[in-house]
């Protein structure tokens, strides 16, 4: 039996996995944390994918896991629902450059426990590691009225995300948007910088996804769902 913790003990660090595709920033903030929050928190971890978050997740059970909310393969809505049922001691923080309403009431009913953008500083950043760890929900300011009205019960509230508006990748509501708006391919392809061919295989996409036949339904899809 080990011996137990004196009063004057430290307290274990928070343990850390940072999930972001872009490795200069999983970099900057592991840098980050480490120089400000050493005794407090530790990056034990690091993943640029789902598949890699997955592994790393249920390799170094961290404590708490730092989650970007969009990355090529499928996002942090990927890892929740791939990593939480098996960790369910694992806290998810969402870590995004998003501050869309529908970006973080779909990442906070897939399990994240909270939500902050990439503008926090390193030491707000350290706090609410820490404070997601203790149970607290955190959010970066303004973000915590779009949990609130999403999951009130009162009229005027945004209700809670469509199913069928979850499964729909953040670009692939960017085409349906401006397509929505009376928009031609052309017009989305130079407006979002990618190729005709790209918005082409966005748009068939979102027709399988939502089990529409052609663009009037789309945009009365979308239209229902406030998209425009």
């Amino acid at each position: 039996m080990s011996e137990p913790m004196s009063a004057g003990t430290p307290p274990e660090p928070v343990t850390v996995v940072v999930v972001d595709d872009h490795a200069l920033f999983r970099r900057g903030v592991r840098a980050e944390l480490e120089s400000l929050a050493r005794r407090t928190v530790s990056v034990v971890g690091e993943a640029g994918s789902v598949d890699e978050a997955v592994a790393v997740i249920g390799h170094r059970r961290p404590d708490v896991v730092l989650l970007d909310v969009h990355m090529p393969d499928g996002g942090g809505a990927a890892v929740l629902a791939r990593t939480r049922p098996d960790h369910p001691d694992v806290v998810f923080l969402a870590l995004s450059v998003s501050d869309a309403a529908e970006d973080v009431i779909s990442v906070i009913r897939a399990g994240a426990r909270g939500y902050v953008t990439k503008t926090i500083s390193g030491r707000d950043l350290a706090d609410a590691v820490v404070r997601v760890r203790a149970g607290d929900a955190v959010f970066s300011p303004r973000l915590a009225g779009f949990v609130l009205d999403a999951f009130a019960d009162r009229p005027g509230a945004a209700g809670v995300v469509d199913p069928e508006l979850d499964q729909l990748t953040r670009r692939e509501r960017d085409v349906l948007r401006l397509l929505a708006r009376g928009w031609s391919y052309k017009e989305i392809a130079a407006e979002l910088v990618i190729s005709v061919k790209t918005v082409e295989t966005h748009v068939s996409s979102v027709l399988r996804k939502t089990q529409s036949s052609n663009r009037h339904e789309l945009s009365r899809w979308a239209s229902d769902r406030r998209l425009v």
